[in-house]
């Protein structure tokens, strides 16, 4: 009688067969990220900066917002990341480093302006910013919505939760 039960638990499940209308349909649920068009500036004083468009699209319930495009500086990754160590529950993944070498005065390059740098910045954040907005806890934190879909970041928001309604 053992035998019965334990064939019963790992028999396989029966699994209608998928057919391309399935396959290539919409997904159920979707979050698309990018991190795209990096752009150089000069700032006040000769300041140079390079901002990012992040986009997104999706059609999860916790975003009320399904579309949006936001431009945002690598300080702003840091604030997010900085945000959801302090108040989350999440292990918020590392972003990628910040060139302290490629800032000295007095180089033969263009340092963090180089356009391979930049690329290589890019497709780090693009990683960063996709692993936490695809963590289910980190979805409802207002941090990640406000530099998600908020034209500008306000860094005196109360933090907390997104409540869906």
């Amino acid at each position: 009688m053992a035998e019965d039960t334990t064939a019963d638990a790992t028999r396989r499940l029966n699994v209608k067969k998928q057919t391309l209308d399935d396959a290539y349909a919409a997904p159920a649920n979707f979050l698309e990220i990018d991190v795209v068009n990096p752009i150089t500036t000069m700032g006040v004083g000769k300041k140079r900066y390079t901002d990012y468009e992040v986009r997104m699209r999706t059609n999860l319930p916790v975003f009320k917002v399904k579309e949006s495009s936001v431009r945002r500086r690598y300080s702003d990754f840091e604030w997010l990341r900085n945000e959801l160590e302090r108040d989350s529950k999440i292990v918020v993944p590392p972003l990628p480093g910040k060139a302290l070498k490629r800032q000295l005065p007095f180089r033969g390059d263009d340092g963090i302006f180089e356009e391979e740098f930049i690329e290589d910045r890019r497709k780090g954040l693009e990683v960063f910013i996709n692993k936490i907005a695809g963590h289910p806890l980190a979805q409802n934190e207002r941090c990640l919505h406000m530099f998600l879909q908020e034209p500008t970041i306000d860094r005196n928001y109360v933090p907390g939760k997104i409540r869906n309604t």
